[in-house]
């Protein structure tokens, strides 16, 4: 008798860059729109090493904290706005999205949800991405303040001339918080 075993499992592969086009591509705005920035970084692997083939996906709330989804509660939804991004690393493992920074959300600060594909993961990763000059309202934000102090810096975006960097180490020291979702 003989048996069967498992199938091996699958890493997200370099299909990324074919399967999964999104025709704005990193513009979450248009670049004229009030209060465009961009939101660039480097993806690094466990070794420090520029990630050439991971897609960046963000998604968040506009200016005033709304989305324009059925599932937000608020009477006011964000009439048009999309809040959806994706970018491809380069092959220095760079990427950029182009959006306006996101209002406060009932009882969280302003914040951008972000999904990291690359090789090697079998799953996508999930963190967020705060913003520096919100210490105020970081400071109450019970997601935040659920990280360890000494992580915390891992989702904290610094300002720049044109908007905010925000880096993400894969794993390893100085590894990105990424959540369990």
């Amino acid at each position: 008798m003989s048996t069967v075993g498992s199938t091996p499992s699958q890493t997200v592969g370099p299909y990324l860059g074919l399967g999964l086009p999104w025709p704005d591509g990193p513009d979450v705005v248009a670049e004229d729109a009030p209060g465009a920035v961009w939101i660039r970084g480097t993806v690094r692997d466990g070794a420090g090493a520029p990630v050439p083939d991971a897609l960046i996906e963000t998604w968040q709330a506009d200016p005033q904290g709304r989305f324009d989804h059925p599932d937000d509660p608020r009477d006011e939804r964000a009439d048009g706005f999309r809040g959806f991004g994706r970018c491809p690393t380069t092959d220095e493992g760079t990427y950029g999205i182009r959006t306006v920074v996101p209002g406060a959300l009932p009882g969280q600060a302003p914040h951008i949800d972000v999904s990291v594909f690359a090789r090697g993961l079998l799953h996508r990763v999930v963190t967020r991405i705060y913003f520096a000059d919100q210490a105020e309202a970081n400071a109450a934000d019970e997601v935040l303040t659920s990280v360890p102090p000494e992580r915390r810096d891992t989702l904290i975006a610094s300002r720049t001339e044109d908007g905010y960097r925000f880096d993400v180490r894969l794993q390893g020291e100085g590894e990105t918080v990424f959540f369990d979702v």
